[in-house]
């Protein structure tokens, strides 16, 4: 076949410009809450969150500028496995792994019960902007297949 007629695939500014994962959408209020008002000033809108969590890049936008793991004030997760899984309520990587332990997902249902209320302030401290229930649903059932 005639390559002028076959579409190249289109590039676009939904994923990330360093390992290409697919990213997640995030409003100037996540922005601001993670970025200093320089580096919020130099990510264009729409600006997306990688959330490769072997990719070093955490923000970026349609002009391919990024924001690092490095740069930011505190480790986010899934970038950075000791940071809590779920920023609003501090629930982390080991206290699902100890719920698991002890037979009884205690923790893990008072934060997942949590993420429904208004006390959940996913925009402004999740790095995604986003509830954590997918993270810590993922989490869970990794490590419960994984003691199978």
């Amino acid at each position: 076949m005639n390559k002028a007629f076959v579409r190249e695939p289109d590039q676009t500014a939904d994923y990330c410009p360093r390992c290409g994962s697919k990213g997640e959408a995030v409003e100037a209020e996540t922005l601001r809450a993670f970025l200093s008002q320089e580096q919020t000033a130099a990510i264009t809108d729409p600006a997306n969150f990688c959330p490769s969590p072997k990719c070093d890049v955490v923000y970026f936008d349609c002009f391919g500028r990024a924001v690092l793991t490095d740069e930011l004030p505190r480790g986010v997760y899934p970038k950075d496995p000791t940071a809590p899984i779920c920023a609003c309520f501090g629930l982390t990587r080991e206290d699902i792994e100890q719920d698991i332990a002890e037979g009884s997902p205690t923790r893990t249902r008072a934060v997942l019960e949590k993420a429904k209320t208004p006390a959940a302030r996913c925009r402004q401290m999740a790095a995604n902007g986003q509830s954590c229930v997918a993270y810590v649903q993922k989490y869970y059932l990794q490590c419960m297949n994984a003691r199978k």
